[in-house]
């Protein structure tokens, strides 16, 4: 896990600090994105509502890559901490390189739950979902 400070951008607001994790994409794992997610949250005020909202969303979306996660890959959670919210990206290499379908149930409930979602897919078949929740906002 790595952490870091980072200042004010011309493209938008600043990002306090910028965290990454990076583990097995395998289920096993994902208590500790679970409780990291809930770590920086609380860190930045929001309510236990909003951090097991957003904890459920990471999770949620951490289990529609590993439907899709090559062998072997590693799961990436990268933490932009901003002034009243968070910027959560989740990405894993995929078999298939295809961002998950946003007419399903489980897309519903994760925007639902995170606020703002998005899924675009990278180099290599990295499937990235995106999720920008702020802080004292209803989703």
């Amino acid at each position: 896990m790595t952490e870091e400070t980072a200042v004010p951008t011309a493209d938008g607001p600043a990002v306090r600090d910028a965290v990454t994790v990076r583990m097995p994409a395998a289920s096993a794992y994902l208590s500790v994105l679970r409780t990291a997610t809930a770590g920086l949250a609380a860190r930045l005020d929001f309510t236990l509502d909003e951090i097991e909202d957003l904890r459920i969303a990471v999770d949620e979306a951490c289990a529609m890559l590993l439907a899709q996660a090559l062998p072997g890959a590693d799961l990436t959670a990268e933490f932009e901490l901003g002034e009243d919210g968070m910027r959560v990206v989740v990405s894993a290499l995929t078999s298939n390189g295809e961002v998950p379908a946003r007419d399903t149930f489980a897309w519903t409930v994760l925007t639902a739950l995170a606020g703002s979602v998005d899924a675009q897919v990278g180099p290599d078949d990295r499937v990235s979902i995106i999720l920008n929740k702020r802080r004292g906002r209803p989703a």
